[in-house]
């Protein structure tokens, strides 16, 4: 009871310091809304070659998550062993980028890719400007997608309880998945739809030029950092054990179903069956799919 109120202490203050920033962050200063012009999205350049924040992030995202969960591993009684772990992260991380890339290739720019393929997968690309290292375009359903099938797999090659490694991991990916939203925000990409909020921000990438939603930072703020605490806060409760793949798919789902009416649908997608996004619309099959794996029967103890 004591950590489950600890984390409703912590959820209140996450909001509350989240409104605060984007109520107050425009009163004290006046360049808010050009903050994005005044970040760099390169955080390293050599010659022609090119380091982006966004890869960094993703860095970032692996070493929080790969850390938490040795601490748990640590602390907690779990039947994998360290070294596992440790195997794991190199199939989870192949999963991730092969899902996600792949994900983004059929789900949202199969057309432009079937003209050149060779970009799927080459890490290597222009931009106009010269060479960077990077794939431009992922997608988180795609990514989930790829995980689940390293999960699955790794579970099965070392004969591990595939519920017992989901409750393991689940609950410290929306930390991970927050840097990630940040790194899209230092790009400048994935912004919001049109608004006249004060918090509103104008983006780089815009040929318009119009002040927009913030979308990045709300999606890492209540994708990452208040999933990740409402996760972590439930993660003891013995009743949840072989639920917690369920309760993130289902958790995710809900709020990227919400958020989605913030952040600007993909220009080569556009609006889908009832006004709905493409985002939307697979975040209902998870919802769906995270009900049903997070209200059926606990499979282990």
């Amino acid at each position: 009871m004591n950590s489950f109120f600890r984390g409703f202490v912590c959820l209140c203050l996450f909001c509350a310091v989240c409104g605060a920033f984007l109520f107050i962050g425009p009163r004290f200063f006046p360049e808010w809304a050009y903050i994005p012009f005044k970040i760099n999205p390169v955080a390293l350049a050599r010659g022609p070659l090119r380091l982006h924040w966004y890869g960094l992030m993703y860095a970032v995202a692996f070493l929080l998550v790969y850390g938490l969960v040795r601490y748990r591993l640590n602390r907690e009684k779990w039947e994998i062993v360290p070294n596992q772990i440790d195997d794991f992260f190199t199939w989870g991380m192949a999963g991730v980028l092969a899902g996600g890339r792949l994900g983004y290739v059929l789900f949202y720019n199969l057309s432009y890719f079937l003209k050149h393929p060779w970009e799927a997968f080459i890490p290597l690309q222009a931009d106009g400007h010269g060479w960077y290292f990077g794939l431009y375009g992922m997608s988180y359903h795609g990514g989930l997608i790829g995980v689940a099938a390293a999960f699955y797999l790794f579970s099965r090659k070392y004969k591990l309880n595939v519920w017992s490694m989901a409750d393991l991991f689940v609950p410290v990916i929306p930390l991970g998945y927050a840097f990630g939203r940040i790194g899209n925000f230092i790009n400048g990409e994935l912004y919001g739809r049109v608004t006249s909020a004060p918090w509103a921000m104008i983006f780089p990438m815009d040929p318009l030029r119009q002040p927009r939603h913030p979308s990045q930072l709300y999606e890492a703020a209540f994708e990452g950092f208040f999933l990740f605490i409402t996760l972590w806060t439930l993660r003891q409760i013995p009743q949840l054990r072989g639920k917690f793949f369920g309760l993130y798919l289902l958790g995710y789902g809900l709020v990227r179903f919400v958020l989605e009416y913030f952040r600007e649908p993909d220009v080569q997608i556009g609006y889908l069956l009832a006004g709905l996004t493409l985002g939307q619309i697979l975040c209902l099959i998870m919802i769906v799919a995270g009900a049903g794996f997070a209200f059926r029967r606990q499979i282990y103890v």
